[in-house]
């Protein structure tokens, strides 16, 4: 039997304790090089910017541009389709984009690169620079996408405002590349706030940023800044009958980039809570003798959805064949759901695996149902 001495003991014990010291020193400056950046965000007011209250509006405006625009991006996309005649035809699309930081992750808006096959980014010149999709999250229209390569000279990183804090009539600026035309400068004020939008899945869009800054095809995702230089939206939406600026355009809230863009680059999707159902908005049942005026009719339900576990209806079948409306959802934790997008509001608000009171209506009669809240399966809500 081999026998070892207190003297090894000890000197085996230092160099344990030494080469575990080292593997984590080492291990941790490899993660901390492969972990994706992005997930502290820039906040500060950038320096060069003369405080809007003692500056002119126009000095005001030159600041902001010469400081920020270099952090602006041109996104260039490519994809192939075959036309009618089997022939492969390229289809190219532009957008802008903001820089996030130094690892080359810009934010754009989703639909800019969804079926984007070839990623471009130039900043401003002929010269461009590859990059490849992080992440996106069609139901806020948002993405991330990162430089393959980067240019040599440092990034100019767009600093995050905060989207709660704004009025109507503040002043706003917009950069971006309308019709392909770098870095233009448009500026305007806050119109209105907590507009509801929709992203092209139909999904609504909370609090949207309503401006009369110019905003023109190729603007989409690029930032909506505060008098002070900070992107306080993303620039997403138009409505104008010409398809043009019409002086009515939407911004993505800041802050809602800020909850989804460190999931988007660390996991490259978002991960949001489902009651694993397909529904239908009770208003679509205005000929039915239904107990409610308002709320969600449980359509179908996943077996192993939260929906499912927690014993919700959807529509039955009698022996006769007749159909039988199923659960009616009226509320979330006490606040009240009269449509699909109330109950994504509400769901949006919780985390995979917190347990909330779903209140429905069934036979007549209110219920209160505990339901743990999954991460799918995914459903999609019935339209018509």
């Amino acid at each position: 039997m081999y026998k070892i001495t207190a003297r090894q003991i000890l000197i085996i014990a230092l160099i344990s304790g030494l080469f575990a010291a080292v593997t984590v020193a080492v291990v941790d400056r490899v993660s901390n090089r492969l972990q994706p950046a992005g997930s502290a965000f820039s906040e500060s007011s950038p320096a060069g910017i003369t405080d809007p209250g003692v500056a002119t509006d126009e000095q005001n405006n030159i600041e902001i541009y010469r400081t920020l625009s270099p952090g602006v991006v041109n996104i260039h996309s490519k994809s192939y389709a075959r036309d009618f005649f089997g022939f492969v035809e390229p289809q190219e699309g532009s957008g802008s984009g903001s820089v996030l930081d130094q690892a080359g992750n810009i934010l754009t808006n989703n639909h800019v690169v969804e079926r984007a096959e070839e990623l471009s980014v130039s900043f401003g010149g002929q010269k461009t620079y590859a990059a490849s999709v992080v992440g996106r999250d069609p139901d806020t229209d948002l993405a991330v996408i990162r430089l393959v390569e980067k240019p040599r000279e440092p990034l100019t990183v767009v600093p995050l405002g905060d989207s709660d804090k704004l009025v109507v009539g503040q002043k706003v600026l917009a950069i971006g590349n309308p019709f392909g035309m770098d870095r233009t400068l448009t500026t305007g004020v806050i119109s209105g706030l907590q507009r509801p939008i929709r992203a092209r899945n139909n999904r609504q869009i909370e609090g949207a940023i309503q401006t009369d800054a110019s905003i023109n095809p190729g603007n989409s995702g690029g930032p909506l800044f505060d008098s002070r230089g900070r992107m306080i939206g993303i620039n997403s939406q138009i409505l104008s009958p010409s398809g043009a600026s019409a002086g009515v355009g939407f911004a993505v809230p800041v802050n809602i980039a800020k909850r989804i863009v460190p999931q988007l680059i660390n996991s490259g999707r978002v991960i949001r809570p489902k009651l694993g159902i397909t529904q239908r908005n009770v208003e679509l049942f205005r000929n039915q003798d239904l107990p409610v005026s308002e709320g969600v009719v449980i359509w179908q339900v996943a077996a192993n959805g939260a929906a499912g576990r927690a014993g919700l209806r959807g529509l039955t079948q009698t022996e006769d064949g007749d159909l039988v409306i199923g659960d009616i959802i009226v509320g979330v934790d006490g606040d009240k759901v009269a449509n699909s997008d109330d109950l994504y509001r509400l769901l949006d608000k919780h985390r995979v695996g917190d347990t909330v009171q779903v209140e429905i209506v069934r036979n007549g009669r209110r219920v209160a149902v505990p339901v743990l809240l999954t991460e799918g399966p995914d459903t999609r809500a019935v339209r018509e």
